[in-house]
């Protein structure tokens, strides 16, 4: 990792924003990603209870990803369509990886979700990660793929090969390598994961 990138990308962030993302400006640009919101309606129609119904699970879950911001209106589309499309049988699946990916064995849920999804060609990162990036915002992030291969190439991030396909492996990895960075400059770059990114992003150039 080259920290020293990362140290000279944070004061170029503070000479903008000398609050971070406290400042006004981050503020205004923060309310159109609605994360706290969107962290409430992960916590609301996520938890295992909520699970338990499958038409309304599936709806939820189709739900989540149409009002993220990070995830584009493509596959916005596509992923409602093919969620609704799936048999009785898969829709279970489908939930039940969910549920380990966020309640049980993380690698199975992320390995079921990502078998199953690849059969529609709707197996992408975003919508992978964005389950968990809302559930847990303070640990997890939506891995957009631009900004992941960026981050890995400024920062010289070792061992991190960028695939496509999802992979166990190298969500662990980045997510891993993500709060590690993050643990090297201020709080005020970090009041969630989501926004850490948007700062390595911002500070792309």
């Amino acid at each position: 990792m080259n920290i020293s990138k990362l140290k000279d990308a944070e004061a170029e962030f503070f000479f903008i924003y000398p609050d971070g993302f406290e400042s006004p400006e981050m503020k205004e640009i923060g309310k159109k990603h609605k994360m706290d919101k969107m962290v409430d309606l992960a916590h609301e129609t996520l938890k295992p209870e909520s699970l338990e119904d499958v038409d309304t699970a599936i709806e939820n879950i189709i739900k989540i990803a149409s009002r993220s911001s990070m995830v584009s209106v493509f596959e916005k589309a596509k992923f409602r369509d093919g969620l609704r499309a799936l048999s009785s049988e898969e829709k279970v699946e489908l939930i039940s990886a969910l549920s380990e990916l966020l309640h049980g064995d993380e690698k199975k849920g992320f390995n079921g979700l990502v078998d199953l999804l690849s059969v529609y060609k709707l197996a992408k990162w975003p919508l992978i990660t964005v389950y968990r990036c809302y559930y847990f915002p303070d640990t997890d992030l939506l891995f957009k793929p631009t900004t992941v291969k960026n981050v890995i190439k400024k920062y010289e991030l070792e061992g991190l090969v960028y695939k496509p396909a999802p992979s166990y492996e190298f969500f662990v990895g980045y997510r891993e390598a993500i709060n590690s960075m993050k643990e090297l400059v201020s709080p005020l770059l970090s009041p969630n994961n989501a926004a850490f990114s948007g700062f390595l992003m911002m500070t792309m150039e």
